[in-house]
């Protein structure tokens, strides 16, 4: 199944979250043409390590060797190059934006504009573009000018003042969360704007901000009512409202969950403390909520005499919701994930070759299966020849004197 098989996608986009909607869209059966500067392209291509026909390797020795970066973040897309300062490639990028559906990019704000390339001038030229923009502070509103990345932005959201232990300093999650959920409100929005061109016709502009999605999703919690509580708003590996969080076995750790009185029940019986149902402290979840300390202590008591294995027994015989908390090479050897398509092997379409390591798949089962793979990702213009000759009508000889005017 490639559900998106009819889009073509046109994609200015660097660094990381422009690179995943790209991807994913790609995934999801859609021609996605990535744009590059000539001779440099996305800037994470020069990040090595780098993987070629030969292996992993520290240097890029060939064309064919691609930053493990770059393989990881843009697979399934169609690299160009073309200078969007040049005239000639300001004309090829509008050529090729009117046979596309979509634009995307991930550029400082007003950058595209500047080129003549913003969605006023695209859409001049095909009025039914979905043009979108991903920015870390949106377009318009005083910090729309400000640079930002991940980091500042899980910095100006808030949501390192609710990440840490409580006497601790506001921590980053360690992952770039920023760049990575924001592309998932991109794509909805993307594909319900094209759901209603169907209706009208008429394209639409998204202006997607970083800082507005991790706000968000931060704001989904109680966050007023906690610090009019005196809830601390870190802590750790704890629920702020009760026995919920990670325990310490005597080898390792468990992660349990008990947010209601029923699933609190189940947890008492479980590690053997039914007095702990009826105790006043602990009998509701409200009042659980304001003791919080004591009741993870008490559980704690009991879950640090066992071993891992030995608790995640009786909590699971106790219906009770628990897990190991596991490393990362634990999870790249798991099978659950190879099974599901959730992880597969990564390709480089410069040597048509699969690399020693694995690149997320797309994280949904469509009638029960994966989607299928994608061809892996290019090298810097692989695809200059093909786009540019099938949309543009560029011939070889063209290709030619492009490359030489350094337009391509």
């Amino acid at each position: 199944m490639q559900p998106l098989s009819d889009l073509r996608v046109l994609a200015v986009t660097v660094f990381l979250a422009g690179p995943f909607l790209s991807m994913t869209l790609a995934r999801l059966g859609a021609e996605v043409i990535k744009i590059e500067i000539p001779e440099r392209g996305d800037p994470v291509r020069g990040n090595g390590p780098f993987a070629g026909p030969d292996g992993i390797v520290s240097e890029q020795l060939t064309e064919k060797h691609i930053a493990t970066r770059f393989l990881k973040r843009s697979q399934g897309v169609k690299s160009v190059t073309l200078n969007l300062r040049d005239p000639r490639g300001r004309e090829l990028f509008l050529q090729m934006a009117r046979q596309s559906d979509v634009v995307l990019e991930n550029l400082a704000p007003g950058s595209m504009t500047r080129l003549g390339l913003g969605y006023q001038d695209v859409a001049a030229v095909n009025p039914g573009i979905i043009y979108a923009s991903i920015s870390g502070y949106g377009q318009t509103g005083p910090y729309a000018d400000q640079p930002a990345h991940d980091p500042q932005i899980q910095g100006m959201s808030g949501l390192m003042d609710i990440n840490g232990e409580p006497d601790g300093p506001p921590t980053r999650v360690g992952f770039y969360i920023g760049d990575l959920v924001t592309p998932m409100f991109a794509s909805t929005a993307i594909l319900s704007t094209l759901r209603e061109k169907d209706k009208t016709g008429q394209g639409c502009y998204l202006d997607v901000s970083m800082m507005d999605t991790l706000a968000s999703l931060m704001l989904m919690e109680n966050l007023e009512e906690d610090m009019a509580a005196g809830i601390p708003l870190r802590t750790g590996n704890n629920s702020r409202s009760g026995p919920t969080g990670q325990y310490l076995a005597s080898d390792g750790a468990v992660i349990i969950t008990a947010a209601s009185d029923d699933q609190w029940r189940r947890l008492c019986n479980a590690i053997g403390t039914p007095e702990l149902i009826e105790d006043e402290r602990f009998a509701r979840y409200q009042v659980r909520s304001e003791n919080a300390v004591a009741a993870r202590a008490e559980v704690q008591a009991r879950i640090g005499s066992m071993t891992r294995a030995e608790a995640l027994e009786r909590l699971s015989a106790g219906d009770v919701p628990c897990a190991p908390v596991r490393t990362v090479p634990e999870i790249l050897a798991d099978d659950h994930f190879r099974d599901r398509g959730a992880l597969r092997p990564m390709r480089n379409a410069a040597f048509g070759g699969e690399v020693d390591e694995v690149v997320a798949g797309f994280p949904v089962l469509f009638d029960g299966q994966p989607l299928p793979d994608v061809p892996g990702a290019p090298s810097l213009g692989m695809h200059n020849a093909e786009v540019l000759g099938d949309l543009c009508g560029v011939d070889e000889s063209e290709l030619e004197r492009l490359r030489g005017a350094g337009v391509i």
